[in-house]
């Protein structure tokens, strides 16, 4: 097929803060050195920050070497922790406050963080980036990646535009840009379908552990001015009930933000067994609690929306380089879960992949050298230090997990100051986690009160989520038989419950169950591609579309 080229010295895909920050550091880079680099940054979504979810609590580490000067610059972080609380939840009314000596230093925050809407910060992210010259090109998914004869990368092929159901052209059918690349860095956050395809092509898995994820679903709440439990800054963080009724893991959320805004959520690890889960059910039943509750009287919920996050840490981290780029940010999986935190550490991954980049073009090397400048970085030595909570958690429960981190983090590594003797690691792909229904006890969740509960669809239509409906549909289910049969009668096929977003759902048709696939729905999470029990949802990216975030 002919397409158009254009040529990049530096092609990024995804313009979450590994991307921007890898953008804007090469920027600065070519400026002060006067190398006068090209550099362009693709994004699917309409306009920079519009599919970017996070809760989000945020340090500034990274931030601080990439913009020292970023209070002068005017950037979206106002609203410094001013209280922090951890709760455990021990039944649907109760609960323990967490005196703060019990809890691991690394969920301690402090004055030096900051709750933010991470989706502005990288609409700022996007600006410096322009005015450093940095091409970026919204609304332009990215479809395919080029390869030359030796294996290496050379670039990426955007989506086909105009497209209709049965991917055939239709009067406005616009063929992809190849963009072609020195270097490409690929920072589509988690599970994303190329880094999915690179690790799969260059085993970059080969040495890891398979990677972890949870599903993290948010609200933001208005409250009114004269609320008088509202106080920003505050921070609130939850493990146990509910997820803890179904022996699953994971934690509740609640920030003030600027603005009388609260923003609400759960995380769900995606290693739970009952097939009869819902995350978002969860969700709202999380919202009764007293805890949560008392936070949100008088507020009106305003926006809505879900991702997937990869939290495997180190154990599960892939190789990140190979001939022609890398995985950065959460496409890799940085994130510290200890922490719960990993925009910091999202950026730092982009600053250490631009360094390695200029620094390979200005020198003529074949190869930056990302790996070796990675492992002697304080993103290496956070991660290293974190590396056991998840295993301690999947395989312990919340409770001793947490002690084992309490230990790790506040005794361990203060008095010895030297990573602890011990690995804790969790071997069992999410995927394989489900156990049948018969071996699961039900759940009967309550219906929604249309005051703190609420259903999918209404929540849906709080994303702005909006997809061209005569396209080809971008969820490919690889076996249309198995959702129906095995998935049915061991899971009672559980998508129409992982789902956040009410894209899978059962229907009969000539008194045959059927999967409908309600594509327009999605909100590009990734849960799907995840957890699927037997690994048969593929997750493309549709040729446009997906969620408007304007304040997540």
């Amino acid at each position: 097929m002919e397409r158009e080229s254009m040529d990049f010295d530096v092609v990024i895909v995804g313009a979450g803060p590994a991307g921007l920050s890898a953008a804007c550091k090469l920027a600065q880079l070519s400026q002060d050195n006067e190398q006068n680099l090209s550099i362009c940054l693709v994004e699917k979504g309409a306009e920079i920050g519009a599919h970017i979810l996070s809760g989000a609590v945020i340090e500034t580490k990274a931030l601080d070497e990439l913009y020292p000067d970023w209070a002068q610059l005017n950037a979206p972080l106002k609203t410094s922790v001013c209280e922090d609380s951890l709760f455990y939840l021990t039944s649907e009314h109760n609960h323990i406050k967490v005196p703060s000596i019990c809890t691991p230093s690394t969920l301690h925050n402090d004055s030096n963080n900051y709750v933010v809407s991470l989706g502005q910060l990288c609409q700022w992210l996007g600006e410096q980036a322009e005015q450093l010259g940095v091409e970026i090109f919204p609304a332009f998914p990215a479809s395919q990646i080029c390869y030359d004869d030796s294996g290496k990368v050379t670039g990426i092929i955007t989506a086909d535009m105009g497209l209709d159901r049965s991917a055939k052209p239709k009067p406005t059918y616009q063929a992809g840009v190849q963009l072609n690349a020195k270097y490409t860095l690929f920072a589509e956050g988690a599970r994303g379908h190329m880094g999915k395809e690179l690790i799969r092509h260059f085993d970059l898995d080969a040495d890891s552990l398979p990677q972890h994820y949870a599903l993290g679903i948010k609200e933001v709440w208005q409250l009114d001015a004269s609320a008088p439990h509202y106080q920003a800054g505050k921070v609130i963080h939850s493990t146990g009930w509910p997820l803890s009724e179904s022996d699953s893991t994971g934690g509740g959320f609640l920030y003030h933000m600027g603005d009388h805004k609260v923003a609400v959520g759960l995380i769900t690890d995606l290693s739970y067994s009952n097939p009869n889960v819902s995350p978002f059910e969860e969700f709202q039943r999380l919202k009764h609690h007293p805890v949560f509750s008392q936070q949100l009287q008088g507020a009106e919920r305003i926006a809505y929306g879900a991702r997937a996050i990869a939290k495997g840490g180190l154990f599960s981290l892939p190789k990140q380089q190979f001939p022609g780029g890398l995985l950065i940010g959460c496409d890799a999986g940085t994130l510290n879960s200890a922490k719960i935190k990993g925009t910091h550490t999202a950026m730092k991954s982009g600053l250490i992949a631009a360094e390695a980049v200029f620094n390979a073009m200005l020198n003529s090397t074949t190869e930056p050298d990302y790996e070796s400048v990675f492992k002697s970085s304080w993103l290496y030595q956070e991660l290293d230090q974190s590396r056991n909570f998840i295993g301690a958690v999947h395989r312990f429960g919340p409770v001793i997990g947490g002690a084992i981190s309490l230990f790790e983090h506040n005794l361990w590594l203060k008095m010895t100051t030297k990573r602890s003797i011990w690995d804790i690691k969790h071997k069992q792909p999410d995927h394989l986690a489900l156990q049948t229904c018969e071996a699961s006890k039900p759940i009967a969740y309550p219906k929604p009160d249309g005051v703190l509960s609420f259903d999918k669809n209404s929540s849906v239509y709080l994303s702005g989520t909006h997809h061209e409906e005569d396209q080809p549909c971008h969820l490919i289910v690889s076996d249309r038989s198995l959702p129906t049969g095995r998935h049915l009668t061991q899971f009672n096929e559980p998508s129409v419950r992982y789902c956040p977003a009410g894209v899978y759902e059962l229907i009969e048709v000539d008194g045959q169950t059927q999967l409908q696939i309600n594509a327009a729905n999605c909100l590009h999470c990734k849960t799907c591609d995840i957890k699927d029990p037997s690994q048969n949802i593929l997750w493309r990216p549709p040729e446009g579309g997906g969620p408007s975030y304007s304040s997540m």
